[in-house]
């Protein structure tokens, strides 16, 4: 007899979040704790242990976590976590619990959760973009997941670009993420740049926050907030179009906590996409945001148990 539940597990590079989901996709319980600046990977593993002894109980499936980083798939291994380093070489088959436990790249997991009760419910075949600390990617594809890294933030864009935490050069990552944009707006603010950023915490540039620099930029008309969006919103858009001309997707689905810049960030990424892609493939293409927020990765995650137990 099948159990009604499955916990869901989405570790990224900033925040864990984890929740007790239904077989119908119901967040019936969730958490969340933060996860940057821990400082070995035992303490990463004993967070979201936690949170996984707190939603267990006898009605729990199995458990489904979704984590940044390129998965080797047959030892559920993390071969590398560009925004978790001290996850490097971590197997997931060393954890001890009496259910199945699956795992799959965070941006995949996300892609899922959308796919089944998001955003993606509409399209056989869509490509899933996470904003945030770094960006990940997704691929759906026949209504399935397709079990490739889909690392697209790792894609050069620039060969001679500045060097990557993956250890690649030019990547989309590098110029296109939350840390992007607030290494930019720091890396200005130290040269001298004029903006009511200097302002913002305190004085303590190096705690700003993408937060502080959207609503700046869009709420204060802050001239250096607005370009560090925009320039960002560019290079996303270079990434947006050669996702395109290569997949051709009916959709992409931006995820993370950058959607919320849309209105700079985003919508210059649009223009772009649509002046470097092929004008048939970017007309058959729908780019909206996710619909699921910060609950489409542990929803995704959660899916894993279900979907494996069929």
């Amino acid at each position: 007899m099948t159990k009604p539940y499955a916990i869901g597990i989405d570790l990224g590079g900033t925040n864990l979040r984890a929740a007790l989901v239904s077989r119908d996709f119901e967040v019936v319980k969730k958490l969340k704790e933060p996860s940057s600046g821990l400082a070995a990977g035992g303490d990463v593993i004993r967070l979201m242990k936690a949170a996984i002894d707190e939603l267990m109980s006898p009605e729990v499936e199995g458990i489904g976590i979704g984590v940044a980083g390129v998965l080797e798939r047959g030892e559920s291994r993390i071969t590398i976590s560009p925004n978790i380093p001290p996850l490097n070489g971590y197997s997931f088959n060393d954890l001890a619990y009496p259910v199945p436990v699956y795992v799959e790249n965070d941006a995949n997991s996300a892609a899922l959760g959308e796919a089944r009760a998001g955003a993606g419910r509409n399209f056989k075949n869509f490509v899933l973009m996470t904003l945030g600390t770094g960006i990940g990617g997704g691929i759906i594809y026949g209504g399935e997941l397709l079990k490739v890294a889909a690392e697209v933030g790792h894609m050069s864009i620039a060969a001679d670009g500045k060097k990557c935490f993956c250890g690649n050069n030019g990547c989309l990552e590098i110029f296109a993420s939350a840390r992007a944009i607030i290494a930019a707006v720091v890396e200005a603010l130290e040269g001298g740049a004029e903006s009511i950023l200097r302002e913002c915490c305190q004085g303590k540039i190096y705690r700003i926050t993408p937060e502080d620099v959207y609503k700046a930029a869009f709420g204060e008309g802050d001239i250096l907030s607005r370009e560090v969006l925009k320039e960002a919103g560019r290079y996303l858009g270079v990434g947006i179009a050669n996702i395109i001309n290569i997949m051709s997707p009916e959709a992409v689905i931006l995820a993370g906590g950058l959607v919320g810049s849309w209105n700079i960030y985003v919508d210059e990424a649009i223009k772009e996409a649509s002046k470097r892609s092929f004008k048939s493939l970017f007309q058959g293409v729908s780019i909206i945001p996710a619909s699921l927020g910060d609950e489409a990765g542990a929803v995704g995650a959660a899916s894993l148990v279900f979907n494996e137990g069929k």
